[in-house]
């Protein structure tokens, strides 16, 4: 049996509604839980909203309203997202979940009991937007415009504290990057963060007092007459231990012994230090294994430019679904963008991604294919002697969808394994073109017979590979050409004995349907 696969994504700060960055990094993490189910592996994936800390309490505040109200309302949408777009998550957690602050407040006690934690006085710079700490180094203007490196505007901030001994991590963290390159990936991520780690770390200030919004932190022996009694944890802290909480930590439960470490923390670029430096130290103290992979990709840009609520460009996810369509949505944003890089997105490029791979390539394939079959062999599959044209064309369209897109899906190098699975599509085409079946109907039907078979052997084979991006088109796909939903795996591409057992059956296909339209240019927009 091949090993579970733990994922996660990053969780959503709420509070404001989901933006397309939101529903890039679902998507994204969907794809590679359905994928690795694909192969076979039993998969857990995990995703939630992360609702504490100082910006969500600012927010209701402005609002007339308690923070719980906020968050229980923004929350709402990240779920509805997540339902909307086909998300298979098996744990959407909330960080005001009951068993969530248990977790935390575990994983507090574990790093106190190590001497990790001690109470001193903060002064620096916070920034309320990032909830994050930075040094006076890391800014950037002057005066009274300073602002972080993520161009966020930050505040001197002055308040008794509970401080992490982050210094204390720095030489193993190096020797984590170094050894262990397949930590943080991309390597351009790495390679920044071995330079923040090498320029000096200094030790994290953890708790608030300011405020009480948040996990309080649990009191130790004397905690009171030091004033920890006040104190609720910085709210990374508290975010990042979601993780853990998912699978019943601090219980050595099931699902712990099974899925941790995690497999893959996916995360946006903007994040890295979070999840690869203050977690893996937190960690470490906590005396608790290191996920095994952490990957910061990049941002999904409208038309170039970061969305912001300034710009007036924030886009609903859920309001391109309903306008695309969910699977020509995801398709695109797997196919277009190379990930770990930066991209772009247009509702113009959507369309003309989706119409000319989607609904021009494979849709019209499987469609004609199978109305070819329908119409001329009355929908009866049947065995036809091989010939050298067929089986180049099946060996061609299995090495895509067995070895090349598994592989650079397993390396989450999506578009590439969406362009070689795009090449088998193509070359069916031109098979198509080539073999002309509907003038072999009149003079070698036979002939014309194998060459659809082959042709429904190969969408078989394309719907199946594509599956963890376009779940719901290719299982009515896969529905209207009798294959079981028990059928639908990279192992059901391993040969066997399949089509002969389906044919034996008496399985006739119906009239298709079509699976991807062809969309419409949005009238607004250029062309």
């Amino acid at each position: 049996m091949p090993d579970p696969f733990y994922v996660t994504t990053a969780i959503s700060y709420p509070n404001g509604r989901p933006h397309i960055g939101h529903a890039y990094e679902a998507i994204a993490a969907d794809v590679i839980a359905r994928f690795q189910r694909l192969r076979g592996r039993e998969v857990r994936f995990q995703t939630g909203t992360d609702e504490h800390g100082l910006k969500m309490l600012r927010k209701a505040e402005e609002q007339g309203r308690s923070a719980r109200e906020l968050a229980d309302e923004m929350s709402g949408y990240f779920r509805d997202m997540c339902d909307g777009l086909g998300i298979s998550y098996d744990r959407f957690i909330r960080t005001v979940d009951k068993d969530h602050h248990r977790a935390s407040q575990a994983l507090w006690q574990a790093m106190e009991a190590n001497g990790d934690l001690y109470l001193d006085r903060y002064e620096g710079w916070y920034s309320v937007r990032d909830e994050a700490f930075y040094d006076e180094s890391e800014l950037i203007g002057e005066g009274d415009n300073k602002l972080s490196p993520q161009g966020t505007p930050v505040e001197w901030t002055v308040e008794e504290s509970l401080f992490f001994r982050l210094s204390k991590y720095q030489d193993k963290l190096l020797e984590l990057f170094e050894k262990n390159p397949e930590f943080l990936k991309p390597d351009s991520r790495r390679n920044e963060m071995i330079a923040f780690v090498s320029g000096g770390l200094r030790d994290l200030s953890v708790s608030r007092t300011s405020f009480d919004w948040g996990v309080k932190v649990p009191q130790a022996d004397g905690g009171a007459d030091k004033g920890e009694g006040a104190h609720v944890m910085y709210v990374w802290v508290d975010a990042l231990t979601n993780y853990l909480t998912g699978l019943g930590y601090p219980d050595q439960t099931e699902l712990m012994t099974k899925f941790w470490p995690a497999d893959l923390h996916l995360i946006g670029k903007d994040i890295v230090r979070f999840h690869a430096v203050y977690w893996p130290a937190f960690l470490m103290s906590a005396g608790l294994p290191l996920p095994k992979q952490v990957f910061g990709h990049g941002f999904l840009l409208n038309r170039g430019e970061k969305e912001s609520k300034s710009l007036g460009n924030v886009t609903d996810p859920m309001a391109l679904a309903e306008r695309f369509g969910v699977d020509p949505l995801r398709y695109f944003l797997m196919r277009e963008v190379a990930f770990g890089q930066d991209g772009s997105y247009s509702p113009e490029a959507i369309v003309t991604r989706a119409n000319a791979e989607l609904a021009n390539s494979f849709g019209n394939l499987a469609q004609r294919s199978l109305s070819m079959i329908f119409k001329n062999m009355d929908g009866e599959l049947k065995i036809a002697a091989p010939h050298a044209d067929d089986s180049a064309l099946e060996s061609l369209v299995r090495n895509a969808c067995v070895n090349e897109l598994p592989l650079e899906f397993e390396n989450l190098n999506f578009s590439v394994g969406l362009e070689a699975w795009m090449r088998a599509v193509f070359a069916c085409n031109q098979y198509v073109d080539d073999q002309a079946p509907w003038a072999l109907r009149k003079e070698d039907p036979a002939r014309m017979e194998a060459v659809l078979m082959t042709l429904f052997r190969s969408v078989r084979m394309l719907a199946i590979a594509v599956r963890c991006v376009v779940p719901t088109s290719a299982d009515r796909l896969l529905d209207q050409m009798g294959i079981g939903p028990d059928a639908r795996d990279f192992a059901a591409l391993d040969g066997g004995d399949w089509f002969t057992d389906l044919a034996a059956s008496g399985f006739r296909l119906e009239k298709p349907e079509g699976v991807f339209p062809r969309l419409d240019m949005p009238e607004s927009e250029p062309a």
